[in-house]
């Protein structure tokens, strides 16, 4: 007899209704840095084979509650990666067939109307998807996230992201540009506690991030002295991809992490944190019609999986969005690790804080940018940690050479 599929499709019921409910912290662009950016995450829910579509409401449709239904989420592979992207980290590539995902988006444009807008022209220049069309439904908004690089000292653009749900079986074919490939992954493959998602890294050059670009001796020094960084990442599995790839080619390792991870991540929470009420019941408006859907979630959060990759030493992170625990990356070098712990401690208040927070219902402090302060103050401890590091290996060198010189000088 087989096993009964695990139903995701309520979890996602649930979070989207906490989505469009809860307003987004919003980051207000620093007048000495204005560019912003936008994402586009697009879920859709494909049918079993074996029913047919009806028409009712959205979480009402037969299709949609049937156990077989597959809820599915939308990452792309870029050719040439955005510049926020490159700048954002530059992976050191162990393996050739090794790709690295992220969501539809980019930069906003003078002309454009707000985030939303961004998100929206965006996707459709693309990936050739108009999410402005009926057969799909904006959600609503994730907490905007800083892009910072130089170890978070220096802000490079605010980014938004936007959560929109296909709401028909089948919506008009993408068609993305030849340098983008789309892959469709089960979201069961990300929150299923039968099948928790396989995690590895992805090792990024630490003197990327130090030592000025041109500056090759200066580079080498570096990553001599620090390593590299390794940040976590999940290993998708997509269903389908579009262009299709041909049978000739190699299979390729598709890698999510840094910023669409912790994306991914904080959509994901939503699944599990707590309601203000008991309810979690999900109204939303299904294409023309204007029709509601009422879908009960009776799952707490011991059912669904977080896929949590370890969490900081001295912090249990039961109900905080993973996106902190998972996202933030670790050094090659372990005492470079230990004096990050060390000078950790206000990065540890910080998300004790949130937890306290989000614990209480969070409705007084949903203007705290407690993902942003978390990530200054981390990569404060980090850069702490790298002066320690960096000055007592050149003292171990010093003495190394001077204690040299004295033995051939008494030899």
């Amino acid at each position: 007899m087989s096993e009964k599929p695990f139903a995701v499709v309520p979890l996602l019921s649930r979070a989207l209704h906490r989505i469009r409910t809860t307003p987004p912290r919003i980051i207000a662009s620093p007048p000495t840095q204005p560019r912003r950016a936008a994402v586009a995450i697009l879920i859709r829910v494909v049918p079993s084979p074996h029913t047919q579509p009806a028409t009712l409401s959205f979480f009402e449709l037969d299709w949609v509650k049937d156990p077989n239904a597959r809820a599915e989420i939308l990452f792309l592979r870029r050719d040439s990666p955005l510049p926020e992207e490159v700048a954002h980290s530059q992976p050191r590539r162990h393996n050739l067939h090794e790709v690295h995902v992220a969501f539809p988006g980019g930069r906003t444009e003078p002309d454009d109307e707000g985030g939303m807008y961004t998100a929206l022209r965006q996707t459709w220049e693309e990936i050739g998807i108009d999410l402005a069309e009926k057969d799909y439904l904006s959600i609503g908004q994730l907490d905007d996230r800083e892009i910072t690089t130089s170890l978070g000292k220096r802000l490079l653009m605010i980014l938004s992201p936007f959560v929109f749900l296909q709401v028909t079986p089948n919506a008009p074919t993408p068609d993305p540009i030849p340098s983008t490939t789309l892959y469709w992954v089960p979201l069961e493959t990300l929150v299923s506690p039968v099948t928790p998602p396989q995690w590895s890294q992805v090792t990024v050059d630490a003197a990327s991030r130090l030592a000025p670009k041109h500056s090759i001796a200066l580079k080498l020094l570096v990553r001599a002295l620090v390593g590299s960084m390794e940040f976590p990442a999940i290993v998708l599995h997509p269903c389908s991809s579009l262009p299709q790839a041909s049978n000739t080619e190699a299979p390729q390792i598709l890698k999510l992490w840094g910023l669409s991870l912790g994306m991914t991540l904080d959509l994901m929470s939503y699944m599990i944190m707590p309601l203000s009420n008991s309810s979690s019941n999900l109204e939303i408006k299904a294409g023309s019609k204007g029709t509601n859907s009422r879908a009960s979630s009776p799952f707490s959060s011991s059912v669904m999986q977080l896929p949590y990759h370890g969490t900081p030493e001295g912090l249990r992170m039961d109900v905080v969005a993973p996106s902190l625990a998972s996202v933030f990356p670790r050094f090659s070098y372990p005492d470079v690790n230990f004096w990050i712990w060390v000078f950790g401690k206000r990065y540890r208040e910080i998300v004790r804080g949130w937890e306290v927070s989000i614990r209480s219902g969070g409705v007084n402090d949903r203007r705290i940018n407690w993902s942003g302060q978390a990530l200054s103050t981390f990569y404060a401890a980090i850069r702490k940690a790298l002066v320690v590091v960096i000055v007592a290996r050149a003292l171990g060198i010093l003495f190394g050479l001077a204690f040299t010189g004295w033995w051939i000088f008494l030899s």
